[in-house]
């Protein structure tokens, strides 16, 4: 899942989701004072954007030049702003306790020896902020015999990463509130919200 994979995903269609924020997103962002936000795999920025409306200042990363170019077009509808950011975080970790808000929301983020990555996103969470890393079930992802969910981190993976400096608000598997994505059958969510101490 490199950036040519990814290129040649986003350019399969005229648009690969369904450019409205991740509903997820929506319920556990929307009473959170605005601050700096990272949106960890952007793609076509829905998600970017809903944040940037409610005020937020948003670092929005992704591999693929063809998904941020995507965004780009969309445009942003204020009052925040976003940061357009094509990056690889498993290669080059983002800004330390950078970000009031980092989201990860259905990214691949492939398991490495030590966590190096992913130790990465959580050290970028300011004190006081907030990570909030949600995925499918691993109930909905099998059958596929090109994938192995399992290479990849999971909520509970992350959570057992947090130490005592982390204060885990929410920990659970619901029902997913809108449709699945084109083509799949994901009916659950499993979404960790974790703050960090200040």
């Amino acid at each position: 899942m490199d950036a040519q994979f990814w290129d040649e995903r986003y350019g399969s269609r005229d648009l690969l989701f369904s450019g409205e924020p991740n509903a997820v997103l929506v319920t556990e962002a929307a009473g959170l004072p605005p601050g700096q936000a990272l949106d960890v795999g952007c793609g076509e920025g829905g998600d970017a954007r809903w944040l940037a409306g409610q005020g937020w200042q948003v670092t929005a990363v992704d591999i693929s030049r063809v998904a941020l170019e995507r965004a780009r077009a969309a445009g942003v509808p204020g009052p925040g702003a976003v940061a357009w950011t094509r990056a690889d975080l498993t290669v080059t970790p983002p800004p330390a306790a950078a970000f009031d808000l980092v989201s990860v929301q259905y990214f691949p983020f492939p398991r490495q020896a030590g966590d190096r990555a992913l130790r990465g996103l959580l050290d970028a969470v300011a004190p006081g902020g907030i990570l909030l890393f949600v995925g499918h079930d691993l109930a909905d992802l099998t059958g596929h015999e090109d994938f192995d969910p399992h290479a990849f981190y999971h909520p509970a993976d992350v959570a057992a990463l947090l130490d005592s400096g982390w204060d885990i608000e929410v920990s659970e598997t619901r029902r997913r509130i809108g449709p699945p994505p084109a083509g799949t059958h994901h009916t659950h969510d499993v979404v960790l919200r974790a703050r960090r101490d200040r």
